[in-house]
């Protein structure tokens, strides 16, 4: 197995781990779980000793960082679910599908809050828009577009740059909010004894690898990379979002998983874990379109439109029926145990065992840091006088993209579907929008620039965040608390751990500064291609919210 683990690229160090927690040699199948589980995008073992700093309490607050999205009240019983998560590598590989599943994603991320998606938010960065970025550009937009409107969620506001150091290494990321009732708040529990059901979607081969292939540098090869890219279905989505609400408003579940990296490996083990319990997976139960697949595909595929549900008891047959009439798969494939172990069962046999916490708490890493000399430099470097005509420059400050109006971009995406947003795009700093029935209403924006960040990663972020905030107060909001979507280059470099710290080092700053705290992020590293790592990039999205509860108030 140490020769597959090198094959694997999984270093020496974290082998030896791996037989030390499991007190023997891993199996091929173990092995290629710990791959997926240890990696960064699923571990977060560079940033979670940083990210534990950063301020996350607050009157508002409902749900910190730790479950799929966080959560703040609104008043009135009212409460909005909100997250930012990125899909750089798959848009980079196959970008029209790589956006659209980075929408479908956070909008099951949401979903297994109990909350309603009510407003996808976008915030892209390219390459100058010419040759191979602006090929990206136009395929991410769409993306964006096709999945968004087919759903039947508004697109109602983002923020789009365009720099070089982004020509190699796109970023996709999609920000996601969502209405509930505070009483229809889920989280990813399950106690003793429960069965685990897997709804949605049949599963396949496709995005096998992807938590893993998210979690290293980009390769020029990049044909090779696009079966780790998932493939995405909005009008399966609708249904599937539409039968989860169903089941929580009827009380039928006491837990909810988004089926996201890693696939069932992740969803189960993490949810196993955060409950104190074990689960017995049994692989043969698995709804699947493609015949013959092994136990390793069924366990790491990331195929779209999947969730896990744990039934309340007695209310089995009452959920499988929810979903029958939405004409979705719901089985029950895994059941909830005392030992704490990830079990998996394939055809009467057991393919792997290992302890949860084993697989879900992986190492993690502090590691030497030290600014860049070149970033240094121009950071120091005097401005010149400036001598030009300022005529001439006024055209060049004209012709920029960045400065050009997002009309052709925004009027691609429906951002009145639901009938919600009171404040559309290009109206206005910030997205608004209702909750109906009530006087009540919800302000968001994200907010980065790369120029800032580039030259000090850690006033960078600071700007992110209190753009983001001004943005949301100027139309009448108070921001609540905000969501982070953190993307910079290999941490494994001085240099790029140097980034890495001074941002979170920045958010910590600006957040306790504003008395805005964090309540859910995701944080995607590696983003660097032929030795050249992306500005040190932190997408901040602020909430606020607006308006007095009125009473009686109610419905969505």
């Amino acid at each position: 197995m140490e020769a597959l683990a090198k094959e694997l690229g999984i270093p020496e160090g974290e082998y030896r781990e791996i037989q030390r927690r499991l007190g023997r040699e891993p199996n091929r199948v173990e092995l290629l779980l710990f791959k997926v589980m240890w990696s960064e995008h699923c571990a977060y073992k560079n940033s979670r000793p940083l990210l534990k700093e950063l301020p996350k309490e607050g009157e508002a607050v409902l749900q910190g960082p730790g479950e799929n999205a966080g959560v703040v009240r609104l008043g009135e019983g009212w409460a909005v679910a909100f997250k930012i998560e990125s899909h750089n590598h798959p848009s980079a590989v196959e970008p029209f599908q790589g956006a659209a599943t980075g929408v479908g994603g956070i909008l099951r991320d949401i979903m297994s809050m109990g909350a309603r998606p009510i407003a996808l938010l976008d915030s892209l960065r390219f390459g100058p828009p010419e040759g191979r970025s602006r090929y990206l550009f136009k395929g991410v937009v769409s993306g964006i577009a096709f999945y968004g409107n087919a759903i039947g969620v508004p697109t109602v506001g983002g923020d789009l740059y365009f720099h070089e150091g982004y020509r190699e290494n796109p970023l996709v990321n999609a920000m996601c909010l969502g209405l509930l009732r505070e009483e229809h708040l889920r989280r990813s529990r399950a106690s003793l004894g429960r069965p685990i059901y897997y709804a949605g979607a049949k599963t396949g081969r496709d995005g096998i690898g992807g938590a893993a292939f998210a979690s290293r540098e980009l390769k020029e090869e990049k044909e090779e990379d696009r079966p780790a890219v998932q493939v995405g279905d909005p009008f399966l989505g609708k249904l599937l979002m539409e039968a989860t609400l169903e089941a929580i408003e009827k009380d039928l579940v006491e837990g909810v998983q988004d089926m996201g990296a890693a696939g069932l490996t992740s969803s189960l083990a993490e949810l196993a874990h955060k409950s104190g319990l074990g689960v017995e997976l049994h692989l043969d139960l698995v709804p699947t379109r493609e015949a013959g697949m092994a136990p390793e595909e069924l366990l790491l595929s990331e195929s779209q439109e999947r969730m896990v549900l744990v039934p309340r008891p007695g209310k089995e047959k009452a959920l499988e029926e929810v979903f029958r009439r939405w004409g979705l798969d719901c089985v029950a494939v895994a059941r909830t145990i005392p030992e704490r172990v990830f079990r998996v069962f394939f055809r009467g046999e057991v393919v792997a065992e290992v302890p949860t916490e084993a697989l879900a708490e992986a190492p993690t890493y502090v590691r030497l840091a030290q600014e860049d000399p070149e970033v240094k430099r121009l950071r120091e470097t005097p401005l010149p006088p400036l001598k030009a005509d300022p005529k001439e420059v006024l055209e060049r400050l004209l012709a920029s993209p960045n400065l050009a109006s997002r009309e052709a971009v925004y009027e691609r995406y429906d951002h009145q579907v639901g009938t919600r947003t009171a404040l559309v795009p290009g109206k206005g700093d910030a997205a608004i929008l209702w909750v109906k029935g009530t006087q009540l209403g919800i302000a968001a924006k994200v907010d980065q620039n790369p120029r800032y960040s580039r030259l000090h990663p850690r006033l960078g972020a600071m700007h992110a965040l209190a753009e983001a905030c001004r943005n949301v107060s100027v139309v009448g909001a108070r921001p609540l608390a905000y969501t982070d979507g953190l993307n910079l280059g290999s941490p494994e470099t001085p240099e790029g751990y140097y980034e890495l710290k001074e941002t979170l080092e920045g958010l910590k700053e600006a957040s306790a500064a504003l008395g805005v705290p964090v309540v859910s992020g995701n944080v995607s590293l590696y983003n660097e291609a032929g030795g050249r790592r992306i500005p040190p990039t932190a997408m901040v999205g602020v909430v606020g919210g607006l308006g007095h509860p009125a009473p009686g108030g109610d419905g969505l």
